[in-house]
């Protein structure tokens, strides 16, 4: 059975090494939505580095995940004390299964304060693509779809919690 990668993107108004309130509210709230995530009906994995610390997003090993990559209009730093940036990239069964632990608890309340901690580019902030039972998506597969979706819009292989599709290919009905 196919599973649903999930890859978001979003510029920071700070660098993620910044030490004001801002930034601090915006881990401990990444901190808490990770520990829910974790827990939801449909959730699979999330790539976590596997060494290096805060804002350490490029240089760190991703294992199975690739190499961290971000788009080509990100224009902001790349170093530990200049990244301003959140990415994630996760694995799901099922686009309702991501729609409700997005839209629900602890993360819903973080997107409500997203316009304090993130720029508004004009830019999708995630897309969606089906993958083959076993396989793990990377950063590099995540990227070229965010870029296609804003660049030509939904489809089977770059799609949205809105505009979404089957593993089929197929337009699939949106309740949401």
């Amino acid at each position: 059975m196919p599973r649903l990668a999930l890859y978001t993107f979003g510029v920071l108004k700070t660098p993620l090494a910044d030490r004001g309130a801002l930034t601090r509210e915006f881990y401990r709230a990444g901190d808490a939505v990770y520990r829910r995530i974790r827990r939801c009906p449909g959730y699979v994995a999330h790539a976590e580095p596997l060494d290096g610390g805060p804002g350490d997003l490029f240089g760190a090993d991703w294992g199975a995940w690739g190499e961290f990559v971000v788009p080509d209009w990100y224009g902001k730093g790349r170093t530990a004390e200049t990244t301003a940036l959140a990415a994630t990239l996760s694995l799901w069964t099922d686009v309702r299964s991501a729609f409700d632990a997005v839209y629900a608890g602890v993360h819903r309340e973080a997107l409500n304060r997203r316009h304090d901690w993130f720029e508004r580019t004009g830019y999708q902030g995630h897309v969606f693509w089906w993958v083959p039972d076993g396989e793990i998506p990377t950063w590099r597969d995540g990227v070229p779809k965010l870029e296609h979706l804003h660049d030509h819009g939904p489809a089977p292989h770059a799609f949205t919690f809105r505009h979404s599709f089957a593993p089929d290919g197929t337009p699939a009905s949106s309740d949401e």
